[in-house]
């Protein structure tokens, strides 16, 4: 790997373009060469992955709301498929709608470094663009497998979510450097799409804080659809603001760490294979990554406690992050509300303990069930449960060895006689360095139990036999990694929402 620094400079300084880093994020993405083959497995796990949770949100309104804003924009011919429906759409329509539906359930894979990441965001646009353009199952495989390498590079070096930025701005360059290495565009295009992409993306992190709303799933998608955007604009030869990140009124100066800002940025050299999608992980529960290890933790103290309503209180020690963000150092009085919103106890690991603890099991939608979460008995033991964070917790989180790197904590339950239960786990089940580390089978298992009751058996085999031989489809084949779901159910549901303008 090459450390690049980035810092900010002057405009007199006249930054040549190679020696910024939109042009060296440009300039891997695309690099050609052989595609790693553990690489090339990983993403078709991830195919997999994002098709599960994307059919599983079909009938959820924010997914419905995407997909009939995105189908009354048919744009030009051939377009891009929209999961629950045969239609096809202009493709950063497309991206939107599927985009939502993947992000909707919080469910698929994450990166955690010195920020945030859920890198199988970046296939909805690509597959979109794929499909539009007639590209191969390969093709988009180098698309894919280049956004993860940009995403994972950017979500280690450099850290949004101190500034209150939220995370999807490293998005948008990943995309943009991924339709790059998709539609083997000249570097100088890419470099042009990342500096717009950034620009239009970034916002702030009040998506993420107190009172959480639908726009969580929605923001992904929009960073897609804005990277789709700025390709086309790039590929037209038109300019963007550049230097986007190190320019004195750029995005490290105002947004990030100011005029002194410096950061590195670890990137590939020329013809080190492309692995960083390796490193990426995905969830077998639908909350929050660093609730992952908390909820395999919860399930295991649950046999250690007779009586839940004996516990008198419920410290749960754990990393900076965990704690600021999903735990009682966030300060949301919204994350011990029992009617707070679905997305909000998505970010509530007190909630996600207490419900996992007196369950024994986390799903999807029955855990977040309104009922579920006003339970007089769940409301009770949820008030008495807290985080701190522990400065070893927060230490294993950011561990650059990724065989101890940790994102879970330790549980302190004292019960009502005084006597105390402590167990700790460092990373979830499903986790590489886990108990039970998903592998195909496993991918298979979670998309054949997600669309189990929107994708009828035969139409769940020719989705997987189509995404396990990813590398050799040609451009029609695409279709087939979007599963044939009953339609009229998904139309019945989208008819009874509101209209807007499209």
């Amino acid at each position: 790997m090459i450390e690049h620094h980035v810092r900010v400079h002057p405009s007199a300084d006249r930054l040549p373009r190679e020696d910024q880093l939109a042009w060296k994020l440009a300039a891997v993405a695309t690099a050609t060469g052989e595609l790693d083959a553990d690489s090339v497995t990983m993403a078709v796990n991830r195919v997999i992955d994002n098709a599960a949770v994307a059919v599983a949100s079909l009938l959820r309104r924010p997914a419905a709301v995407a997909r009939a804003q995105a189908t009354a924009h048919r744009g030009a011919a051939p377009g891009a498929s929209v999961f629950g429906t045969r239609i096809r759409t202009s493709p950063e329509w497309a991206a939107w709608a599927n985009g939502t539906a993947v992000r909707e359930l919080d469910f698929h894979d994450t990166y955690l470094a010195a920020d945030y990441s859920h890198p199988g965001d970046n296939i909805p646009p690509l597959l979109a663009v794929a499909q539009h353009t007639g590209r191969t199952g390969a093709d988009l495989l180098r698309g894919i497998i280049a956004a993860y390498e940009i995403h994972v590079a950017l979500v280690k070096g450099i850290c949004l979510h101190k500034h209150r930025i939220d995370h999807v701005a490293h998005l948008s360059a990943a995309t943009a450097c991924g339709l790059g290495a998709l539609l083997r565009l000249p570097t100088e295009t890419v470099y042009q799409a990342v500096q717009q992409a950034v620009h239009t993306t970034t916002a702030t992190r009040q998506s993420r804080k107190g009172e959480i709303s639908s726009w969580k799933a929605y923001a992904p998608a929009f960073a897609g659809k804005a990277a789709i955007e700025a390709v086309d604009r790039a590929m037209r030869g038109e300019n963007s603001p550049s230097p986007i990140y190190e320019g004195e009124d750029g995005f490290l100066a105002w947004m990030l760490d100011g005029p002194a800002a410096d950061y590195t940025v670890l990137l590939p050299e020329p013809g080190e294979p492309r692995r960083a999608i390796l490193d990426t992980y995905t969830k077998e529960h639908s909350a929050e990554y660093q609730a992952q290890a908390i909820i395999d933790l919860a399930r295991r103290l649950r046999e250690k406690i007779t009586a839940p309503g004996s516990v008198r209180s419920v410290v749960l020690h754990t990393s900076h992050h965990t704690h600021h963000v999903i735990g009682s150092g966030a300060n949301d009085p919204q994350k011990y509300d029992p009617t707070a919103s679905r997305e909000t106890l998505d970010h509530s690991v007190p909630y996600i303990f207490a419900v996992a603890l007196q369950d024994g099991a986390w799903h999807h939608e029955r855990s977040y069930a309104p009922e579920r979460a006003r339970r007089p008995e769940t409301v009770e033991l949820w008030q008495k449960i807290t985080t701190v964070e522990d400065p070893e917790w927060t230490r294993r989180y950011h561990d650059p060895d990724p065989d101890r790197r940790a994102f879970g904590g330790r549980a302190v339950i004292t019960l009502a006689d005084g006597s105390v239960i402590e167990d700790q786990l460092a990373v979830a089940d499903a986790h590489p360095a886990g108990a039970r580390p998903f592998d195909r089978p496993a991918y298979v298992r979670k998309f054949r139990t997600l669309a189990e009751n929107a994708v009828a058996p035969d139409g769940q085999d020719r989705f997987l036999s189509a995404a396990e031989h990813l590398a050799e489809l040609s451009a029609p084949d695409l279709d087939g990694l979007f599963p044939a779901v009953d339609t009229e159910a998904v139309a019945a549901y989208d008819a009874s929402l509101p209209k807007g303008l499209f």
